[in-house]
């Protein structure tokens, strides 16, 4: 037996390479045989290539606005556990305001930063100083030196409408000079995550945006800035369709207080209040239905200036205890107040210096006055 092995294995290994060199060969499939042409005949355009109309529209915008968009590198220093200084980067976008140089950001992109690069679309790299930063709104204007800069082009955000195009061009996952379109999903109001401030009329929309993005612009099809791309709502932190964006006109608003003085001077009333509804009003005698009841007016503020009263005396709202007896506001310039965010939303409009005029009930007696406003403390 032991001298048949020898010459069965032989018997296998030649019958294995005749059913494998069979196939190569067409006798089985795996591998079918080839004829080689004497030239590869392919099928060309008959012309060069063209777009529609709204092919177009995308490249001329992308060409309009990109020379504009910027990619900002920033630089912190965290402490490992033996407080050794870690440096740690994060990057965002931003865009050029003017030939001086200033680059307009969301603030939590610069936040905490040691140092702050910028990079330009031809890949050149700028060192950057903070000019001036609105954390309430998320904003901040940086500064570079550098030659030939070509700025953005600021639209108007206060005709927007619910389904126009809009584009987003920023640095998303370090992607540099990125891309992508969209509509406008809705206007609506909603609260920055770390401030908690109110934007009035932010942007939703579902052109892609993603980490990096944030600073940058969105554009219109004319290329035009209407907004500034600040956050997601995605619960894996990644676009879900859902971004928003700050609209220009709100930073525009502020842009002259960032560059000439570094912050915003942001308005005040000067008062402390509670929303009044209809109950009530109604258990409290109150002459309107809805406003807000100041229950105090801070010392040296505008509202004392002005002669606006708080309350004098102390009664219970359930546990919580309120001051009642105060003037009860009504309207802003006209506009209906029935709470604080109310109030924002006039004060949002105007700057420190602004003069308003405050509608109110003293008692039963309606009245109004021209007010200063003051200057918000920071």
């Amino acid at each position: 037996m032991r001298s048949l092995r020898p010459i069965l294995l032989a018997l296998l290994l030649a019958g294995a390479f005749y059913y494998f060199t069979s196939y190569t060969r067409g006798g089985g499939g795996l591998l079918p045989t080839i004829t080689r042409p004497s030239k590869l005949e392919i099928t060309e355009a008959a012309g060069p290539q063209t777009f529609d109309e709204e092919e177009r529209n995308n490249v001329e915008t992308y060409k309009k606005a990109l020379p504009s968009v910027v990619n900002v590198t920033s630089t912190a220093v965290a402490f490992d556990f033996f407080y050794g200084p870690v440096p740690q980067q994060g990057a965002g976008s931003g865009f050029i305001l003017d030939k001086e140089g200033h680059i307009l950001t969301n603030y939590h992109v610069i936040a905490d930063a040691r140092q702050l690069e910028v990079t330009l679309p031809d890949r050149k790299k700028y060192s950057a100083a903070v000019v001036g930063v609105d954390r309430t709104h998320d904003l901040a204007v940086i500064q570079i030196k550098a030659p030939d800069l070509k700025p953005a082009t600021l639209g108007d955000s206060s005709n927007l409408v619910v389904g126009q195009k809009v584009f987003a061009i920023g640095n998303p996952f370090g992607l540099s000079g990125t891309m992508t379109r969209g509509i406008i999903s809705s206007l609506r109001s909603v609260r920055q995550p770390n401030s908690g401030a109110l934007i009035e009329e932010a942007i939703q929309t579902d052109a892609a945006i993603n980490p990096g993005n944030s600073g940058g612009p969105l554009l219109n099809s004319r290329g035009e800035v209407i907004g500034i791309n600040t956050m997601i709502l995605s619960a894996t932190g990644q676009s879900a369709g859902i971004g928003f964006a700050i609209p220009i006109n709100a930073a525009k608003a502020v842009l002259n207080d960032l560059v000439t003085i570094g912050r915003v001077r942001r308005p005040a009333l000067g008062i402390r209040t509670l929303p009044i509804g209809p109950e009530l009003a109604e258990q409290m005698g109150l002459p309107a239905d809805s406003g807000v009841l100041i229950m105090q007016v801070v010392p040296g503020s505008a509202a004392e200036r002005a002669g606006l009263r708080g309350g004098s005396e102390r009664a219970y709202l359930g546990n919580t205890p309120i001051m009642v007896g105060g003037d009860l506001i009504v309207a802003i310039d006209g506009q209906e107040i029935t709470d604080q965010q109310d109030i924002a939303r006039v004060m949002n409009r105007h700057r420190a210096g602004d003069k308003v005029k405050v509608t109110f009930y003293r008692g039963k007696r309606k009245m109004a006055v021209d007010l200063t406003l003051g200057e918000a403390r920071s």
